[in-house]
């Protein structure tokens, strides 16, 4: 396929079981666009599925140029025909929450609060425009490349002010959804709020607040019981997370935020609440802070802006283990501020200083990579973490400069090891001579 419509078909981003999704471009604007081409066996299958199908792209069609925002990706032109269809998106490079919802991969507390708090004010702009999500998970709220927030997939979505509004059912995360959902009642705003407050929920724990072992069960927990303080799973959250929880997470209506307005509001109280714990420098602290770095010297500017949208970064104590040696890991990491030691087996290798990398090996192995070296944090440090899969969706002049860094990391970790290797069989023969002597 070259062409759908006016667009240049550039290759094929993915294929689920009823659709295959293509990035192509505007050849009179040149804008990247993302194009879901659903499969003629979606039109074609058994009436019931053939019918939820067509709601589901009629559903999305509609919507095509009404919600604009910064925040919500954009759905730009739809067709439809007898047994074929297809959607022209907003082209988003980057990856869902979906990453950073179990333990081990969570966002620091600062980027998670931005996140939700730019997921609500888009759904209170959908709202406004008489659209309720319906189906708000970490699937469908997308991180860009370069760090932006996109509400996404709005298959399900209620339109409010539409006279013939389809609404699809059978459709939706059981774990994500309201009481009022379960229920099958009539649905408001209030049930993305709820759905929201989940996924705020699992990006600060890890965890879901309900797990059932079955649907029937989960249904009950959803309808009847109080999930546990976000806190008791994460002690150093303060009090005010839980508060606002327990409101988003409220089993009534009546007992929930009345307006994503206020919700937001209380969102940005949270922010002074987090100054002891490990607050993020701001974007532009961040960007002159790599500018100093020696890694990042022959970045350009708008690389560097690449850089900070994909990184997390940490405030860490002294003797904090940054990595162990033996597990396996995914991410590799850039020292920006403090010492810190690698050891192999108790005995020491080197020591890190600001603006050098470690964990690399998984990044150039392009797989989860047995760590060979115990890192140790010999002062308080400043790390950025960095995830691969984040950087292969970077440009290409971003790859590259990265890829010219660790090859020169390499050669000089190389060239150390030699001259180290040269000591100590300089060290060898002195001891064999003094022996003999």
């Amino acid at each position: 396929m070259k062409k759908i419509s006016k667009y240049e078909v550039v290759n094929e981003l993915g294929r689920g079981a009823t659709s295959t999704v293509y990035l192509g471009r505007d050849p009179h604007t040149l804008r990247q666009v993302a194009i879901k081409v659903y499969k003629t066996e979606a039109f074609h299958g058994e009436d019931a599925d053939r019918t939820f199908f067509q709601r589901l792209f009629v559903n999305e069609s509609l919507l095509a140029g009404k919600l604009a925002h910064p925040n919500i990706r954009g759905i730009y032109e739809s067709s439809i025909a007898d047994d074929y269809g297809y959607l022209v998106m907003e082209y988003v490079s980057g990856t869902t929450l979906e990453r950073f919802t179990s333990a081990g991969q969570l966002l620091p507390l600062p980027r998670v609060l931005e996140i939700i708090f730019k997921s609500a004010k888009a759904l209170d702009y959908a709202q406004r425009k008489g659209i309720i999500h319906r189906d708000i998970k970490p699937a469908n709220i997308m991180l860009s490349s370069d760090g932006e927030v996109k509400v996404s997939d709005f298959g399900a979505a209620l339109n409010t002010r539409a006279k013939h509004a389809e609404q699809v059912t059978g459709i939706g995360s059981l774990a994500y959804m309201s009481p009022e959902q379960t229920r099958d009642q009539p649905l408001t705003f209030h049930t993305d709020i709820y759905s929201l407050g989940v996924v705020f929920y699992r990006m600060l724990t890890g965890s879901l607040p309900f797990n059932g072992s079955s649907d029937a069960s989960l249904i009950y927990q959803i309808q009847n019981i109080e999930p546990q303080p976000p806190s008791k799973l994460r002690p150093e959250l303060p009090e005010p997370f839980n508060a606002i929880l327990a409101r988003s997470l409220a089993k009534t209506v009546q007992a929930r935020y009345q307006s994503w307005d206020e919700f937001a509001a209380d969102l940005l109280k949270l922010r002074p609440s987090l100054e002891q714990i490990n607050v993020e420098p701001s974007q532009d602290e961040k960007f002159a802070l790599m500018r100093d770095l020696r890694f990042f010297k022959a970045f350009t500017d708008a690389e560097l802006r690449e850089v900070i949208g994909m990184a997390r970064w940490y405030n860490l104590p002294m003797d904090t283990t940054l990595i162990r040696q033996g597990d396996r890991g995914h991410s590799f990491f850039i020292l920006v501020s403090g010492d810190a030691s690698v050891t192999k087996n108790h005995a020491n290798l080197n020591v890190l200083k600001a603006g050098e990398c470690f964990g690399e090996m998984a990044y150039l192995s392009r797989r989860k990579f047995q760590r060979l070296a115990d890192v140790i944090a010999l002062t308080d440090v400043t790390v950025m973490e960095i995830d691969p899969d984040l950087l292969w969706l970077s440009s290409a002049g971003c790859q590259e400069r990265f890829n010219a860094q660790f090859l020169e990391v390499l050669v000089e970790r190389l060239h150390a090891a030699d001259n180290r290797l040269v000591e100590l069989l300089n060290e060898a023969r002195l001891v064999m001579f003094e022996a003999h002597a």
